[in-house]
């Protein structure tokens, strides 16, 4: 058994045991004292029946009928005179008997009391009954009952209590242990999984345990195993694919740079060597800032600092950065956004999205296609859609563009560049503004990002 286990089962086990033994105790004494109770009501009452029989025929036939009477029982009884002298008895008077006797009070009342109840230290519980005939005090009848009947009836209660609890006690534990081991065994497959988890081995197979708490919790680790699982995977991956994208651009750098060192490399091929390496070193400059942004993305301590904005001069502004690369590739850029839109967005972080956005259309349409950049307001919210001619996207690819370094170009040449990340940052920028990106695409047929903020 487990240390869960044993710590469970004593918690039951200490719990359980006190609030029996708290049930036992309080329903014992309550047996006991509702017995010796019963004993001293029925000396009472016997000791009365006797009184009211005296009262009735105070006659020597009578008297000698109790005392007949009496002598066949566990009692005694005891007739005396006023004055405390002894009339009749059924049984031999002791000196115990003789000292409760001189103890009783005056008055007494006619129904008679309790003259001795102590049975755990005395010999006898008594009782006495005042005999009254025409108003006049005729004598005592004394009761007797010696206390070992009742000391013998108590211990044969205690043993009684005594084998109810060793076999309660027997069962309370080989339930706690069969209940113990119920509750404990999922958790036990669930410790060794989490285990298996912690050493890199996600196969993680529990039993169905159920909608309860438990189950849920089952279910938590199998799903924690499958995130960590693909995790690990697009750890993988994105190592790979960091070492892929570093590798290319350095080993262009260190290539050119050799060529370019040698002493026969003409002026004019060193030069254009030297542009090579000036181009990759732009690329791997830019790959670093990405991977940086990256990182402060997933840590959350890349800030969104967010104002009121103008949309149509702001996109106009934009426009304009990116004119120059469409007139190289004789592109047309069509902007429609309404004059009087605002809306509150981080104009620095946002303008990085528009730009990676028009850039892929860029690079990614023929020359002589046009660019589309629509801007509306539906139901109070901002639709953005910047839409191209271009190639488009395969359907198999279009779950995966967000992806860190997933390119649909699987080749990765260095005519249409890129590493990446764009997409990916696009992505978290929009979330990080509360907004969405979806993107729709047909082969040959353009491609659309659309937002909505």
């Amino acid at each position: 058994m487990n240390k869960i286990s044993i710590k469970i089962g004593v918690l039951f086990f200490l719990a359980i045991f006190i609030l029996e033994c708290i049930l036992m105790v309080f329903l014992h004494n309550n047996i006991i004292h509702s017995r010796v109770h019963e004993e001293l009501t029925s000396l009472q009452t016997r000791g009365n029946n006797h009184r009211e029989i005296l009262e009735a025929s105070f006659h020597d036939e009578t008297i000698r009928h109790i005392a007949i009477m009496e002598a066949r029982t566990d009692t005694q009884v005891i007739l005396t005179k006023p004055d405390g002298t002894i009339y009749m008895s059924s049984n031999r008077v002791t000196d115990d008997m003789k000292t409760i006797m001189k103890a009783v009070p005056k008055p007494i009342p006619h129904e008679g009391f309790i003259l001795e109840n102590d049975w755990k230290n005395k010999a006898y519980i008594a009782s006495v009954s005042p005999v009254i005939i025409d108003d006049h005090f005729t004598g005592y009848v004394f009761m007797f009952q010696n206390t070992e009947k009742i000391k013998e009836m108590i211990s044969g209660l205690n043993q009684h209590f005594l084998i109810a609890g060793l076999l309660s006690l027997l069962f309370m534990i080989i339930i706690i242990i069969t209940l113990t081991r119920y509750v404990t065994q999922p958790l036990i497959q669930m410790s060794e999984a989490t285990k298996r988890i912690s050493k890199g081995d996600f196969s993680v197979s529990l039993p169905k345990l159920g909608k309860d708490e438990m189950g849920e919790l089952g279910e938590s680790i199998k799903v924690l195993a499958s995130d960590l699982e693909m995790l690990k995977n697009e750890r993988n991956e994105f190592l790979a694919s960091i070492s892929h994208e570093l590798r290319t651009p350095l080993t262009y750098i260190k290539g050119y740079a050799d060529i370019a060192r040698r002493q026969e490399t003409i002026g004019e091929d060193r030069d254009k060597y030297l542009g090579i390496i000036f181009e990759e070193t732009g690329k791997l400059s830019k790959l670093v800032k990405e991977l940086f942004n990256l990182a402060k993305m997933d840590e959350n301590t890349f800030s969104i600092e967010k104002e009121k904005v103008h949309l149509r001069p702001y996109f106009q502004s934009i426009i304009e950065k990116v004119t120059p690369a469409l007139k190289e590739n004789h592109m047309d850029l069509v902007l429609e956004c309404s004059v009087d839109l605002y809306m509150f967005l981080d104009p620095i972080r946002f303008e990085q999205v528009i730009l990676n956005l028009i850039d892929n259309a860029r690079k990614y349409s023929e020359p002589n296609s046009k660019i589309r950049v629509e801007v509306r307001n539906i139901s109070g919210r901002v639709h953005m859609k910047i839409q191209d001619e271009g190639m488009g996207i395969p359907g198999e690819d279009l779950p995966r563009i967000f992806e860190r370094f997933y390119r649909v170009d699987k080749s990765r040449t260095r005519a249409l560049g890129g590493t990446g990340l764009g997409l990916s940052i696009v992505k978290q920028l929009v979330e990080a503004h509360g907004g969405t990106i979806k993107v729709t695409s047909k082969p040959n047929n353009g491609t659309a990002f659309e937002m909505i903020l």
